[in-house]
């Protein structure tokens, strides 16, 4: 039925109440299939996707953190610590939960002070690890710092202040050069050990901080641990605990290394003490030293120039990277590959006329411009004749000789557990021709049997050397560490020892040799003077390397030369003589001879490890006792030319024009 509308039009309600119940079906079927598509979704997300978003959900609330196990310890042989670990606090940064990095670190520069270093390591560290990592920002936050930090937290979202054990060595500059130290880690160090390196805050950088670093710095552990909405930690739910780092138990005796130390005095050089029986190191000292705890997180620029300017180098491991020409201690060797070789028997003699002549040459090669007389192989190490050695090089020739005194270990390195040793150089026609162009002379085969000439060798060569005289005649490769443990009440294992050849298979021939060392200090050799009421003998042979030699005819008195340009003064020797429990060779840098300097420093060596008395103050330079016989000495240059002539100066530090 139609009715009219209020303006007088009619309207069909039935057709209007059709479209309205069209419309709301239509209204009715959208809601309902949306209903039922939320409901889909939703079944989707809490049945089909429930493992996936409950792994997610997971992931945001617990967060795996590494957890970086303690560095070992490293003890001398006594268990002195040498090298142990503080509690200590730093702020780590973790950029992708950081933001805007420069603005952060604007803002925490003014709660913690960060230094340009800081600033400077933490960019460079950033760029070389991923943003999800933590990266240190400033290590060794004091008290008053970490107190600021944590009332101002709230600011500073991907910032964290983490406990963690900092390096320290509490003997200082005493066995820098042995222990090492340990540097933060740097983008050289990720590239070179992978990037879960970077959990790493520090890294060995010398010494047995560096050989041994994988050892020492252990295995990364993690932790669950529960966060916030803000990231920040709420508890701990699992861990899968760290390895530690193994500790090591060094060979070295730090109150000998102390006796060492104040047997030079104010003289810079180099000394290395040995246990005969195992090749194991008692001391080991190289002066002036420095420091390492500067170096543990980052040495201000100011200390770095400071040691880079010292012109005594204190960086500088002069037993390890150095060498010099040996001198006179390479005598015992040569008497003894003059024995094994068939060309000398202990009783064989040579007239010493004071000048030695090559075979069809005019000019000589001195022995101090005095003639020894008749002089036997014993005669020949105490009293340092090098007439002697000039004829038995030639006799032998340098290819002769070359190989025995590889066989004595110079040349190689000694096997010693630090980095980068250097092997040293023995003359040969082989290195020759490898550096120069010119042919080998007969000239530089005579020098080089008194250890002059092409020579290099190490105080730590020499004291491996030294030590198979002093045991009978076996060359024990050289060794820091003695044992390890991992953990602290695991026992401890002793390393494994390297195989160790022999120098010589004739005692009577090592015998020889090893009087002609006691008669050096008990006889009437060149270090006399070094026997004066001790309750002990000593067997040894002094030596002197000479930088400057003569002047034409005039030999210099090298106390009047500049202090750069003085003789090194070396002593090699061992004691009880009887039944050696230490070997040792003592090399002064500008020490003058080594009779007069080098053996007085080597007595107090022997005296504070034989009778533990710890030496007084140093004898300065001038009041030095000198030995009674005035022959040891050293060529005066490195010669290349037929006919070159050899001069000697005395060992009590007297000249003969």
């Amino acid at each position: 039925m139609r009715r009219p509308d209020a303006h007088g039009r009619l309207r069909n309600a039935e057709a209007e109440a059709r479209l309205f119940r069209g419309r709301a079906l239509i209204g009715f079927a959208v809601v309902v299939l949306s209903l039922l598509g939320l409901a889909g979704w939703y079944f989707k997300l809490q049945v089909l996707d429930h493992d996936d978003y409950a792994r997610r959900s997971q992931a945001n609330r617990i967060k795996p953190r590494p957890v970086v196990p303690g560095r070992g310890l490293i003890l001398d042989r006594e268990g002195r610590v040498l090298a142990d670990n503080v509690p200590a606090y730093r702020l780590d940064v973790t950029p992708e939960d950081a933001g805007d990095i420069p603005a952060l670190v604007a803002a925490l520069s003014e709660v913690v002070e960060l230094s340009p270093e800081d600033l400077a390591r933490f960019e460079a560290a950033r760029r070389a690890t991923r943003p999800f990592r933590a990266i240190p920002l400033k290590l060794r936050i004091d008290d008053e710092e970490a107190a600021r930090f944590a009332v101002e937290r709230w600011r500073f979202p991907g910032v964290e202040l983490v406990p963690y054990l900092n390096r320290r060595y509490p003997y200082g500059e005493l066995l820098a050069h042995v222990v090492g130290y340990v540097g933060r880690t740097d983008e050289d160090d990720i590239a070179r050990f992978g990037e879960g390196h970077a959990v790493f805050t520090h890294t060995g950088r010398t010494g047995v901080e560096r050989y041994y670093d994988e050892a020492l710095r252990g295995a990364v552990g993690y932790e669950q641990v529960e966060t916030n909405v803000e990231g920040r930690a709420l508890g701990r739910l699992g861990l899968m605990p760290a390895t530690a780092g193994a500790d090591l138990r060094l060979s070295i005796d730090a109150e000998l290394q102390r006796a060492v130390v104040q047997a030079f005095g104010e003289m810079q050089g180099s000394a290395v003490a040995v246990d005969p029986a195992t090749g194991q190191v008692l001391a080991m000292v190289s002066l002036p030293g420095y420091d390492p705890n500067l170096f543990v997180n980052g040495i201000s620029t100011s200390d770095y120039r400071t040691l880079m300017d010292d012109p005594a180098r204190p960086l500088f491991n002069r037993n390890v990277l150095g060498g010099g020409p040996p001198g006179s201690i390479v005598k015992p060797f040569m008497a003894l590959a003059g024995l094994d070789s068939g060309l000398r028997t202990p009783e064989s003699r040579v007239f010493s006329t004071g000048e030695f002549f090559i075979p069809g040459q005019r000019r000589g090669y001195r022995d101090a411009g005095r003639a020894a007389g008749w002089v036997d192989l014993r005669d020949s190490i105490s009293r340092s004749i090098n007439y002697y050695y000039y004829q038995l090089a030639y006799d032998m020739g340098i290819d002769r000789l070359a190989a025995a005194m590889h066989r004595y270990g110079f040349g190689e390195p000694s096997g010693i557990d630090l980095t980068g040793e250097t092997a040293g150089i023995v003359p040969s026609r082989e290195w020759k021709a490898g550096n120069s162009r010119e042919p080998w002379y007969p000239g530089e085969t005579v020098i080089a049997g008194i250890g002059q000439g092409y020579w290099v060798a190490t105080a730590l060569q020499m004291a491996r050397a030294t030590a198979a005289i002093a045991n009978g005649g076996t060359l024990y490769p050289l060794r820091l560490a003695a044992e390890r443990r991992t953990g602290y009440d695991a026992p401890w294992t002793p390393l494994p020892a390297a195989p160790a050849p022999r120098i010589t298979d004739n005692p009577a021939h090592l015998r020889a040799v090893q009087e002609g060392m006691e008669n050096t200090i008990h006889g009437r050799g060149t270090a006399t003077a070094m026997a004066r009421g001790a309750p002990y003998r000593m067997a040894g042979k002094t030596g002197t390397a000479q930088k400057i030699g003569r002047r034409g005819d005039v030999s210099l008195d090298p106390r009047t030369l500049p202090y750069h340009l003085r003789h090194q003064a070396l002593f090699a020797g061992y004691a009880p003589a009887e039944n050696p429990t230490i070997a040792l060779v003592v090399v002064v840098e500008h020490g003058g001879y080594g009779g007069a300097t080098a053996a007085p420093i080597a007595r107090r060596i022997f005296d504070a490890w034989l009778l533990g008395e710890m030496p007084g103050p140093a004898v300065g330079e001038g009041e030095l006792e000198a030995p009674v016989d005035p022959f040891e000495g050293v060529v005066s240059a490195v010669f290349s030319g037929p006919g070159a002539v050899a001069v000697e100066p005395r060992d009590d530090g007297s000249v003969t024009p």
